[in-house]
C-alpha cells in the first residue's frame, strides 16, 4: 500500500497508515508471545452454509481476544522512560485485558477506563492482571476525555483501542496469518468477515489481505443499532449511533467508527453487514454445540451473519473471525440454553 499521511482533525496529529512491512514487523514482535491461532474447518458448518467456511478462533488468543496483538505491538516499542511513566487506555473489556497483560509482562503501570456495566469477567480479569480500573457511565460520560485527562495528569502514554498505527498493525497480523494459512491450504478466499467496533481489526485485516491476498474481500459485521460502519461506508463519512440504543454485544458498542481506522476502511472494505441480538445468540449456541467453542456476543457476529443469511456464503470460500471469547458465565449459560 502507498505510504500516505492521515491528518486527524482533533489536535492536528499526523499518523502514517501501516503497510505490509509494518504488519510483518508486528508479527515478529508477537512471535513467541501471542498465540498463532489456526484456521479451522467444520463439516457441520460447511454443510449448513453450503460453502467452505474457515474459522479464525481469536477466542484462543492470549487474554481471550485479538486485542492482545495490538496492545503488545504498541507497548513493546515504548522507551524505558515511557514504560516508567505508565500507560492509560479506555476499553469495554478486551482491549483492557490486552493492555493489562502486555503491561504486566513488560512491568509497566497500567490504568484502564472501563464502563461500569462491562461484563464482570472482563473487569475481574483486567484487575487480576494488575491494572487499575476507573469506571465511567458509557451513556453520559466520554471515556476518551476521561482517559486523556488522567494521562495528562500522570504524564502517561495513551494506548487507544483502535485509532493508532501500531495498534492497527498488530491487529493486522490476524489478516496476515489468514492469508498465509489459506495459501498453505490452497484456498482462494472470496471473503473475510470481521467484527467491528472501532474498526481496528477490520482495518488491519484489510491492509494485510490487500497486500497478501488481494482477491479476498473484507466485510465488517456489527450489531443492529450499532451498524455505524455499514452506514458510514454507504454515506462516505463517519456517522454515529443513536444514543440510548442497546445490544448485548458489549465489545462492539463504540459510538462511531474511529477517525483513523475509517480512513483506511472506507478505502479497503467491501461493505458492512448488521445482525440482530437474537441472531448473535443463535450463533453463540451453534458455536458451543457444534464447534465446541465459547464465543462472547461481539465475537460471534461474523458467524451470525452467515448462519442467518445476512451474508450469502453459499458456494464461496469464506473466513469468519471469532474475535473474542470473554463471556460472563451466567449470561452465557442463559444464552446457550435458549
Amino acid at each position: 500500500m502507498e505510504r500516505w499521511l492521515h491528518q486527524l482533525r482533533s489536535g492536528g496529529l499526523t499518523m502514517r497508515v501501516p503497510d505490509i512491512a509494518d504488519i510483518r514487523q508486528a508479527a515478529s514482535r508477537l512471535a513467541g508471545v501471542a498465540v498463532r491461532t489456526p484456521l479451522l474447518q467444520f463439516p457441520t458448518l460447511d454443510a449448513r452454509i453450503d460453502g467452505r467456511v474457515l474459522i479464525k478462533p481469536e477466542v484462543l488468543q492470549r487474554t481471550g481476544s485479538f486485542k492482545f496483538r495490538g496492545a503488545w505491538n504498541r507497548l513493546s516499542q515504548l522507551s524505558m522512560a515511557e514504560r516508567r511513566a505508565g500507560v492509560v487506555a479506555w476499553s469495554s473489556g478486551n482491549h483492557a485485558q490486552g493492555v493489562a497483560a502486555a503491561a504486566r509482562i513488560l512491568d509497566i503501570p497500567a490504568l484502564i477506563v472501563m464502563p461500569k456495566d462491562a461484563p464482570r469477567l472482563k473487569i475481574e480479569r483486567t484487575e487480576g492482571l494488575g491494572a487499575k480500573v476507573i469506571f465511567y457511565d458509557r451513556i453520559n460520560e466520554d471515556r476518551e476525555a476521561i482517559g486523556r485527562r488522567i494521562a495528562a495528569d500522570r504524564g502517561a502514554v495513551i494506548v487507544p483501542p483502535y485509532d493508532d498505527p501500531d495498534i492497527v498493525a498488530g491487529q493486522g497480523t490476524v489478516g496476515l496469518e489468514i492469508a498465509e494459512d489459506a495459501g498453505r491450504l490452497g484456498v482462494a478466499l472470496d471473503a473475510v468477515l470481521v467484527p467491528a467496533g472501532g474498526g481496528g481489526l477490520a482495518a488491519g485485516t484489510a491492509l494485510a489481505l490487500g497486500a497478501a491476498m488481494s482477491d479476498a474481500k473484507v466485510w465488517c459485521v456489527e450489531p443492529q443499532g450499532f451498524d455505524d460502519h455499514a452506514r458510514s461506508l454507504a454515506a462516505g463519512q463517519r456517522l454515529g449511533n443513536e444514543v440510548g440504543r442497546q445490544s448485548f454485544c458489549d465489545a462492539l458498542l463504540a459510538p462511531m467508527p474511529g477517525e483513523f481506522t475509517f480512513a483506511i476502511n472506507a478505502a479497503r472494505l467491501a461493505g458492512g453487514v448488521a445482525v440482530s441480538d437474537a441472531e448473535v445468540a443463535a450463533a453463540m449456541r451453534f458455536a458451543f454445540e457444534e464447534l465446541k467453542l465459547v464465543v462472547e456476543p461481539g465475537g460471534a457476529v461474523a458467524l451470525a451473519a452467515v448462519l442467518a443469511g445476512r451474508f450469502d456464503a453459499a458456494g464461496k470460500s469464506v473466513v469468519l473471525i471469532l474475535s473474542g471469547g470473554n463471556a460472563d458465565p451466567a449470561p452465557f449459560c442463559r444464552t446457550i440454553a435458549g
